[in-house]
C-alpha cells in the first residue's frame, strides 16, 4: 500500500508539472510566438485550402546533428497538416534549422524545431521560435487551421479545439510518446512550419494541437537532442502524394 501511495503521489506530481508547463506555454503555445495572420477569412479544410493535402501516407527521413530519425505521416487523419509538412520538406524549408526548444525538466515534455528563420545565420538565437514559412512566390505567410479527426468520422474538424474528455478519447491521433505535432500561437489557425515531438504521452495537449504522425525510427536520437542542435536535412523517402482539394 505504501508503494502504491508513493506511485500515486509521483504520478500526481508529474501531471501537475505537465499542466503547469501547459499553462506557461499557453501564453505563447510551444514557443510559436510569431504574430498570427488574421484567420477570420482563412479557408478551412482540404476542399478550400490553398496548400496541398497528403493522400495516403508518407515517410520523412530527418538527418539531425545527433543522428537519423524517420517520421511516418498520416494523410488519412491529418491530410492538410501532413500535406503542409511534406510540402515544406520538399521545398527544403527545414534544412539547416535549429531545435530551439527542448523541455525535459522537471518532466520530459517536447523537442521543438522547424522555425525557418533559425537557418539564417543573421537571425539571433534569442529570436528563434518566432518565425513561420513565407511563400517566396507570393510573399505571404502561410497559416493552416487546427485539424483534428475523431475516430469513425469521415472528415477532420477544423479551426476549433476539442476539449471535452469524451471527445478527446475519440481522437484518431493523440500525443503518445514520439507523436509529431504542429506548434502554433493562441490562434488555433496559426500553425505554419514549426513542429514538436512529444517525449512522453501528453494527453493534456490532445485536442489543442494537431498531431499528424509519429517517430517510427530514431526516438533514441530525439532523446539525445539538445537545444541548439540542428535538423541538417529532411527528405521524403516513401509515399508523399500531394493533391489539391480533397485527397
Amino acid at each position: 500500500m505504501a508503494q502504491q501511495g508513493k506511485r500515486q503521489r509521483t504520478t500526481s506530481a508529474s501531471l501537475g508539472w505537465r499542466l503547469l508547463l501547459l499553462v506557461v506555454l499557453g501564453l505563447t503555445p510551444l514557443g510559436l510566438a510569431a504574430c498570427a495572420a488574421d484567420s477570420g477569412n482563412q479557408p478551412l479544410g482540404c476542399e478550400a485550402a490553398t496548400t496541398p493535402c497528403l493522400q495516403g501516407t508518407a515517410v520523412v527521413a530527418m538527418e539531425t546533428s545527433k543522428g537519423p530519425v524517420e517520421v511516418s505521416l498520416d494523410g488519412a487523419a491529418a491530410p492538410l497538416t501532413a500535406g503542409n509538412f511534406v510540402d515544406l520538406v520538399r521545398r527544403g524549408v527545414y534544412n539547416g534549422t535549429v531545435f530551439h526548444r527542448v523541455v525535459r525538466e522537471p518532466v520530459p515534455f517536447v523537442v521543438q524545431g522547424g522555425d525557418p528563420s533559425s537557418a539564417d545565420p543573421k537571425v539571433a538565437p534569442s529570436d528563434y521560435g518566432s518565425g513561420g514559412f513565407v511563400d517566396p512566390a507570393s510573399g505571404e505567410s502561410r497559416r493552416i487551421p487546427l485539424e483534428l479527426k475523431l475516430s469513425g468520422s469521415q472528415e477532420p474538424r477544423y479551426g476549433e479545439e476539442i476539449t471535452t474528455p469524451t471527445a478527446t478519447r475519440q481522437l484518431a491521433l493523440t500525443h503518445e510518446r514520439g507523436a509529431i505535432a504542429m506548434a502554433r500561437s493562441n490562434d488555433p489557425n496559426s500553425a505554419s512550419a514549426q513542429f514538436y515531438v512529444a517525449l512522453q504521452a501528453l494527453p493534456e495537449l490532445d485536442g489543442r494541437y494537431a498531431v499528424f504522425g509519429r517517430v517510427t525510427k530514431g526516438m533514441e536520437v530525439i532523446d539525445r537532442i539538445q537545444q541548439g542542435d540542428k535538423l541538417i536535412q529532411a527528405r521524403v523517402i516513401e509515399g508523399g502524394t500531394l493533391v489539391k482539394k480533397k485527397p
